[in-house]
């Protein structure tokens, strides 16, 4: 049972550490929401979300102002589009229609970002995957709070390099469509190796098909709450500094676990996981890349700074289950480069670089993340990168993702200001050696040997 006053023993972080509830995020169910006509199928996607969210933002809002826990993001997830719209969907435009339903459908609810307009096709894929994926760009595009995300790997399938292929275009087509804004587009749109079903944070969410009809998942984050601890045992041994990582992280996760329970309650719907990632913001003090100073490392991407993370990952994980019996989603350090100052900072300096930052995916919560590279980037450069992020994810049995921005009209060493929690984008130098003709091969990397587990 969680006692109330185990919450107010945390406002100090709250109030000069910047620890925050990321995100409450509803999961939805929409496989009843399909029918033979497109009209109809949006029809229902909106009454149904309607129907379990009406209430969510606002009740988010009622227990952030009752128990003084700042909640940033009210999202929702839901089921894979690709698979609502197979019986209704037989060109782009119909998927056009099936997401501006459900980007309307998150404004007129005060939903920050809805999550879903995803495909699994790691194995391969239907025509409705495909549609989906060639609408990606138009999409991405005329919305403004729909997420996308494209499964391409798993560990038990291997990875269809199909995929990965018209992933690395389409990434192209999103950035040269949003081009005004800084090809933000792709900030909207993952691909994906090891997808969870319960991930509550973007752009990565969406509502598995082994999932309630609605179920409520929390993402905690608090690097700065973590830094803040580590100042006080500065030059302490490797025992102290896991140890204190481990009890900051059950605090912190027990936060997520009154504020889930509370809105699971008050909306009458399942529990279902509590995602607790260092998730970190433009904000100074609110840094992963701070952290692993903190422990000891001159800048994030000296030697060493996959050591310290692989080490803050574990300890992380750790102390969070140990505080709730439901951690589940990424649950770990996030190292979305254009969110973190300390970062950007490591980027701007040439501690750090993409081949640094795929080394740090190995052991940490995700993978490549907000990304920003030149705009003449090719495309099959893009999809190799991201598939050497896949077979990072697969062999290793882990999720592995790539959020990569090809900014138009951008070099190498230029920057892009999104602002908000986007932060900013410094343009990272790629490897501009070819990989044309391994892209270009077709077919699916099988499964590694060790998957066989049966």
């Amino acid at each position: 049972m969680i006692n109330i006053s185990e919450a107010f023993e945390t406002q100090n972080m709250i109030q000069h550490e910047n620890l925050d509830v990321r995100t409450v995020t509803m999961g939805i169910s929409l496989l009843d929401c399909s029918d033979g006509n497109i009209d109809r199928t949006c029809e229902k996607i909106h009454s149904k979300i309607t129907r379990y969210a009406g209430n969510l933002a606002k009740t988010a809002e009622e227990i952030s102002a009752e128990f003084g826990i700042p909640i940033v993001n009210k999202r929702i997830s839901v089921t894979p589009a690709a698979l609502i719209g197979a019986s209704c969907c037989k060109t782009t435009e119909d998927y056009l229609k099936i997401a501006k339903t459900l980007d309307s459908t998150a404004k007129e609810l005060g939903i920050n970002f809805m999550g879903g307009f995803s495909a699994l096709v790691s194995k391969g894929m239907t025509e409705s995957d495909r549609l989906l994926i060639e609408s990606i760009p138009i999409v991405l595009s005329s919305t403004e709070n729909l997420c996308s995300s494209i499964n391409v790997g798993t560990t038990k399938s291997g990875i269809n390099m199909d995929a990965v292929r018209m992933m690395g275009q389409v990434v192209k087509d999103t950035a040269e469509k949003t081009k005004d804004t800084g090809s933000y587009g792709c900030a909207k749109l993952v691909t994906l190796c090891n997808a969870p079903d319960d991930n509550p944070f973007m752009a990565g969410a969406f509502h598995g098909v082994t999932e309630p009809d609605a179920v409520i998942n929390v993402g905690v984050s608090g690097p700065g709450v973590v830094k803040a601890v580590l100042e006080k045992i500065h030059g302490q041994s490797f025992q102290v500094l896991c140890d204190t990582i481990k009890k900051t992280a059950f605090k912190i996760t027990r936060v997520g676990q009154l504020v889930a329970q509370e809105t699971a309650s008050r909306l009458n719907v399942p529990f279902g996981i509590i995602d607790l990632s260092l998730a970190p913001t433009p904000a100074i003090g609110d840094s992963v890349a701070d952290i692993i100073h903190e422990m000891g490392l001159e800048q994030c991407g000296a030697p060493g700074t996959t050591a310290a993370l692989a080490l803050l990952n574990d300890q992380v994980k750790k102390g969070g289950v140990m505080a709730s019996s439901y951690v589940g989603g990424l649950s770990g350090a996030f190292i979305p480069v254009s969110e973190d100052q300390g970062m950007i900072n490591a980027v701007k300096c040439g501690a750090l670089g993409i081949e640094k930052l795929e080394a740090m995916t190995c052991v940490c919560s995700v993978g490549l993340d907000m990304i920003a590279v030149p705009g003449d980037t090719p495309a099959s450069t893009i999809s190799g990168i991201i598939a050497d992020e896949a077979a990072i994810g697969m062999v290793n049995q882990k999720t592995t993702a790539v959020r990569i921005i090809p900014v138009i009209g951008k070099k190498a060493g230029e920057e892009y200001e999104y602002g908000g929690l986007m932060g900013t984008a410094h343009v990272m130098k790629v490897n501009p050696f070819s990989c044309d003709e391994f892209i270009n091969r077709t077919g699916r990397i099988p499964a590694p040997i060790h998957s066989f587990k049966n």
